[in-house]
């Protein structure tokens, strides 16, 4: 079954002579539980397409589905609730709040919903001990690694139970150890916990950890891979691929 689904998605930015189209024509589904990478040359749409799909901004044409809802049709106010509620986010540069403990930025979007703040910590810290953060809740980010720091952002975009979460080069800012364990997670996150993940990367390493792999170029998909036994050799494919359709 479908988790999320678009059609025809389209997105023009500007007017006239300084018309970019940075997303054509998308259709893509992703079923529930699903790790779903995309790839693609530098302004090809990636984070244009994640952006999309959470709601974060509006398309020119075409529509977004989640659960067989549109968000196109959703107020700015549900459209919020949302994305607080069933999406969870996973930025490159983790946005953890520097004043903050690992355990207080994780709480922070049910504390931010409304929920009492001994709830809130109570299901952060199962999230933190998970990612094996159990002697660091009580750290802020200052105090932490960047492996761990991204953790905590994992942990946090899964703290409200969502069913979907999208992830905008996580591991761009990490080693290549840190990168792994956190793509690592992120797989534990579909096959252990039956969430969807839809992860923007340009990393052929960190591709491979997926199931499916989206192409895109020049605002449309020009090719997809399924990586059904995972082994050594699918960086190497993908990274093939990416040539020919050039980086």
């Amino acid at each position: 079954m479908s988790l999320i689904q678009t059609e025809n998605l389209t997105k023009i930015y500007g007017s006239g002579d300084t018309t970019v189209t940075a997303l054509d024509h998308i259709n893509l589904q992703v079923k529930e539980g699903e790790f779903v990478a995309v790839m693609g040359p530098s302004g090809c749409g990636k984070s244009t397409l994640l952006h999309l799909l959470g709601g974060l901004d509006r398309s020119t044409d075409g529509k977004v589905v989640i659960n067989g809802t549109s968000l196109a049709e959703m107020k700015d106010d549900d459209l919020t609730k949302l994305r607080r509620q069933k999406i969870g986010f996973v930025f490159q540069f983790y946005n953890l709040i520097p004043v903050l403990t690992a355990l207080e930025n994780a709480a922070l979007p049910e504390t931010l919903d409304g929920a009492k703040p001994g709830e809130a910590k109570k299901n952060a810290a199962t999230w933190l001990e998970r990612f094996g953060l159990g002697e660091r809740l009580n750290n802020r980010p200052d105090q932490l690694s960047g492996g761990q720091q991204q953790r905590v952002a994992v942990a946090r975009a899964l703290v409200a139970e969502p069913a979907l979460i999208l992830a905008d080069e996580p591991t761009g800012n990490l080693d290549t150890r840190s990168g792994d364990e956190i793509a690592g997670l992120l797989r534990d996150v579909t096959k252990k916990y039956g969430r969807t993940v839809i992860m923007v990367t340009h990393d052929p390493r960190i591709a491979a950890y997926a199931d499916r792999i989206i192409f895109l170029k020049d605002g449309k998909v020009v090719d997809e891979a399924i990586l059904e036994k995972k082994n050594g050799k699918n960086a190497e494919v993908l990274a093939n691929k990416m040539k020919e359709i050039g980086d």
